[in-house]
């Protein structure tokens, strides 16, 4: 199954009527990182909204979309990130927000994706009143986009309150010795980067760098595209995975490895499906791997 489409009205009736049991989960379980520039605590494990809240309102997707962020929060998720890129997403979240009241529950962040000091001011201003907030808890440059010009921006508007913190970001390990640049040369909180099994790039230089740095890590990509979800299916999580370190799925398996390395601060994979949500969060519980268990973890997914 795609994890990341579920459209049929009948399944998204019965996740509905699971949720109850999502929300009796604590979310004093998960684990948390702290964002060493605010001195915050976050779980491990947000949730990203490219394509899966691009959503119509009264859509039977939008319904979706509302029973994964329910379940999210009250299975103790806060990082919910998204981007003016990714068409109604910002709308959804912030309509979401207001009408089951969770906008104290969440860290909120998104990302301004145009060019010029003008736009991107007015692109900032129109994410605000999208997500129907007054301040942003993290407000990042979207793949590098004019970032000189857009960080001097964000500086004042942090001096202003309209944001918390300000970040950088890309998809692609071609653009990753570009963001290493850009780290050394302006003060940013959070890095936002793609790294998986499928795509490690980012642990040669570029996760040591945000560690040395004291720059929290937001993961994207966890699953390339579900390309990880391909290449196990039919496949049986390993046994000594469940034993070791509590994994009941193949998506714990990728996001646990993740969390293994200590550069990383929270994982955002995208969904909109309660049932992955939940399954997802799981992965913030429990062991996670050290050097030796991670590497067994890379050899067992490159064997199957």
């Amino acid at each position: 199954m795609d994890r990341r489409a579920f459209h049929l009205s009948a399944a998204a009736l019965a996740m509905s009527a699971m949720t109850p049991n999502v929300t009796a989960q604590s979310p004093s379980e998960l684990r948390t990182r702290v964002i060493s520039s605010s001195g915050e605590r976050v779980p491990v494990v947000g949730l990203g909204t490219w394509q899966v809240f691009d959503v119509p309102s009264g859509s039977v997707g939008f319904s979706e979309a509302r029973a994964t962020l329910k379940a999210f929060a009250a299975g103790g998720g806060r990082v919910v990130d998204s981007s003016p890129m990714y068409g109604r997403s910002e709308n959804v979240l912030g309509e979401l927000m207001q009408t089951e009241k969770l906008r104290d529950k969440l860290f909120v962040a998104t990302k301004v994706w145009t060019s010029g000091q003008r736009e991107g001011v007015a692109q900032m201003r129109d994410s605000l009143s999208k997500l129907q907030v007054g301040k942003l808890d993290l407000m990042q440059v979207h793949n590098l986009t004019d970032t000189d010009l857009h960080l001097e921006t964000l500086a004042g508007w942090k001096q202003r309150g309209l944001v918390r913190l300000v970040g950088i970001t890309h998809y692609h390990a071609g653009a990753h010795r570009a963001l290493e640049s850009a780290l050394r040369k302006h003060r940013v909180d959070v890095v936002q980067v793609n790294y998986s099994l499928a795509e490690p790039e980012a642990e040669r230089g570029l996760l040591d760098l945000c560690e040395e740095m004291k720059v929290a890590v937001i993961v994207n990509r966890p699953f390339a595209e579900g390309a990880l979800f391909a290449a196990v299916r039919g496949k049986q999580v390993p046994d000594w995975a469940r034993e070791e370190f509590g994994i009941s799925s193949w998506a714990q398996f990728f996001l646990k490895w993740i969390l293994g390395h200590p550069a990383v601060t929270v994982v955002i994979p995208g969904t909109r499906n309660p049932l992955h949500v939940t399954d997802n969060l799981g992965a913030g519980r429990g062991n996670l791997p050290n050097v030796s268990q991670r590497e067994r973890m890379r050899t067992a997914f490159a064997a199957l």
